[in-house]
């Protein structure tokens, strides 16, 4: 059913790849299994390689027709379009959001361009204007999570920008956009060098931990790093599983991105931004949150109990209703 009326609500547009379960040669060793009403697409980028979306249409009442804005999801390092669809895409669905999460190039069941690295800032967040170009009708809210987050805040100070334009294809507005546990503009050069002097042991364990990837075999860690105490062994076992495919290559190049940082300040101000952190959170800091804010000029919103991974952590509902309402005020034009 989802299959059908993602083809129908695409009609218009450029048309993307279904490909029937039984037939997808899964890239992840431990592939994510949809949940029901939700769709595996691909969309082919210019390049001719595709971006792996996950699909969820939002319910509405017989005959309802929606005024919602399109979600469109943006995943970090290390993650891919399934750590959406696990909680949030099945959330937002049922209060009428058709959700899409992208995996980007390199990362879940995406297509790997050649080179050490899945991209830059401008070519993940030109990937992503495709898509939203060429298979969304109507302008959608961004949503990015740690450097998705990045990604997002690298979009929306573009748009509308015509020598990016020439190059790289026009961004399209946006109804709005969410940063959750986002790095922060200037980078996490910033957050890493706070935690050294203040937090040594922390930022030993941060970098083995990421940078030497030892969440990937470590339990202990990869709960300390990404998700609360309180977690189920188990289930964080299932996530690191899948965090460890997710990324078949690296996001960035780190010292590339850090010398492109800060991301200019937004263009045009009419884009509501809402800027979400984790009370928990052990990758991005109390003060890489407000820089985030304050450079938004809005007041982040810290929710309590959870942590960096906010959308598979176990009280994933808080972030999620934190963003519902603003998602409620921002159709009534009531947000800051």
């Amino acid at each position: 059913m989802a299959a059908l009326s993602i083809t129908n609500l695409l009609t218009n547009r450029t048309r993307m790849t279904i490909v029937p379960r039984a037939v997808i040669k899964y890239k992840m060793q431990v592939p994510y299994e949809l949940k029901q009403s939700q769709s595996r697409l691909f969309h082919e980028l210019p390049s001719g390689l595709k971006m792996e979306v996950i699909f969820q249409k939002g319910r509405l009442d017989q005959d309802e027709k929606s005024q919602n804005p399109p979600l469109v999801f943006i995943h970090g390092s290390f993650h891919a379009a399934w750590c959406w669809a696990e909680h949030f895409l099945p959330f937002f669905s049922q209060h009428g959001y058709d959700c899409y999460a992208l995996s980007l190039l390199g990362q879940g069941e995406s297509d790997a361009p050649s080179g050490a690295v899945a991209g830059s800032l401008q070519t993940h967040a030109g990937d992503i204007a495709d898509f939203i170009r060429k298979q969304i009708n109507l302008p959608p809210v961004l949503l990015g999570h740690s450097f998705g987050g990045l990604i997002v805040q690298y979009y929306i100070a573009n748009i509308g920008n015509e020598k990016l334009h020439e190059k790289e294809g026009l961004h399209p507005y946006l109804a709005g956009a969410v940063l959750v546990c986002s790095v922060p503009p200037s980078g996490n050069s910033g957050i890493v060098w706070r935690y050294l002097f203040s937090k040594p042991i922390a930022a030993f364990k941060i970098t083995r931990s990421l940078a030497a990837k030892a969440f990937q075999t470590s339990l202990p860690l990869c709960k300390e790093t990404f998700f609360s105490a309180e977690m189920e062994n188990q289930v964080v076992l299932r996530y690191q599983k899948l965090m460890t495919e997710s990324s078949r290559m690296p996001l960035f190049d780190l010292r590339k991105l850090n010398a492109s940082l800060p991301v200019p300040p937004l263009k045009d101000s009419s884009i509501k931004v809402i800027v979400l952190g984790a009370h928990d959170d052990f990758i991005v800091d109390g003060k890489g949150l407000s820089e985030t804010g304050t450079f938004y000029a809005v007041s982040p919103v810290c929710i309590e109990g959870v942590a960096h991974d906010m959308m598979l952590d176990r009280s994933w509902e808080k972030g999620a209703q934190v963003i519902l309402s603003w998602l409620n005020h921002l159709k009534r034009g009531e947000t800051e």
